[in-house]
């Protein structure tokens, strides 16, 4: 599960960069109740998505020609540049390098051999967000992949991440899930998916996406549906698991829910 007590190589913070950043102000304030909190005029538009008065994410304007709308996840790093280094041995893409964000902590970003999108983050007074596995707060992340050995191999020499599996509930075959080195499989935070298992996933090509906590999957996917989502796949049960469901935003950027059983029980 994601905590706050962000372990190196864990998750904590991700944003949303939107071409209508009001506009998404609204639909993500209808679904799950985030208020935004502007960084100041100096951040250039950027600032936070909050549930009462604490960071579930953030957000900024990206115009159509920098970039499609999605969302992008970091990665806690103790050393953005030593992260750099391993990033381009391993056969990874520096897309922007090491920047200090006020006195804030340093971003950097990246592409995995694959191509899908993830960042760095080493903190300095912002350790990263301060909501996560709570309603409306991120709780699972996706790797969606062609070759998901590959890619375990590249993040766990990146970031030390370690890997084990579960049998999928219909037999089909397993589902691996990572965690930060030594933290134990209690803080699992993920699950990396080949690309060819899911044909809903696939066109896109490899990206890592977010799923946020919900109480009532159907209910929330309903809302963002009147909101303008696109609903990608319909609310579903994991057996063991919880119910979720795929969308995309008014604007394109692909999210899930999940609503876990063990908050139901």
């Amino acid at each position: 599960m994601l905590t706050t007590a962000y372990a190196p190589g864990s998750p904590n913070w991700i944003d949303l960069g939107t071409p209508d950043l009001e506009a998404a102000k609204a639909f993500y304030g209808g679904v799950f109740g985030w208020t935004f909190l502007s960084a100041g005029p100096e951040a250039g538009g950027y600032g936070m998505f909050q549930l009462d008065g604490r960071t579930v994410a953030a957000g900024m304007t990206v115009p159509p020609e920098q970039g499609p709308p999605g969302w992008s996840v970091y990665f806690r790093t103790p050393d953005a540049d030593a992260t750099v280094k391993a990033v381009e041995q391993r056969g990874g893409t520096v897309v922007f390098q090491p920047m200090a964000v006020f006195d804030q902590g340093r971003m950097v970003i990246f592409l995995d051999p694959a191509g899908a999108g993830f960042a760095g983050w080493e903190p300095d007074r912002n350790q990263g967000l301060d909501r996560v596995d709570d309603p409306g707060a991120l709780c699972w992340l996706e790797l969606y992949t062609p070759e998901p050995d590959s890619a375990l191999d590249f993040y766990g020499d990146v970031f030390g991440w370690e890997s084990s599996s579960m049998p999928l509930p219909d037999g089909s075959g397993s589902y691996t899930m990572v965690h930060p080195g030594g933290a134990g499989e209690d803080a699992m935070f993920a699950g990396v998916v080949p690309l060819s298992a899911d044909p809903l996933e696939a066109a896109g090509g490899p990206y890592w996406l977010p799923y946020f906590a919900v109480t009532d999957c159907d209910a929330t996917v309903a809302t963002a549906q009147e909101l303008g989502a696109d609903i990608r796949m319909a609310p579903v049960d994991l057996e063991g698991v919880g119910r979720f469901a795929k969308l995309g935003d008014p604007a394109g950027a692909r999210f899930a829910l999940l609503q876990s059983f063990r908050s139901a029980s």
